[in-house]
């Protein structure tokens, strides 16, 4: 766990593309559950924060 948390604050790209896939999988859960529609509501702002995260952490340093 230290060492995720250090990758995270030396902002290295292993560490963040997990946090943004993460947020990409909760996203498409968000979109596919049947439940609350506040939740269904904000899937693709999540989905979408996800994947230009992604994008973004391609470009950081391994």
């Amino acid at each position: 766990m230290t060492a995720f948390l250090n990758q995270l604050l030396r902002l290295r790209r292993g560490a963040w593309e997990m946090v943004a896939s993460v947020l990409i999988a909760l996203g498409v859960v968000m979109l596919m559950q049947p439940v609350s529609l506040t939740l269904y509501s904000f899937s693709f702002l999540v989905t979408l924060l996800g994947t230009v995260m992604f994008i973004i952490v391609s470009h950081f340093p391994e």
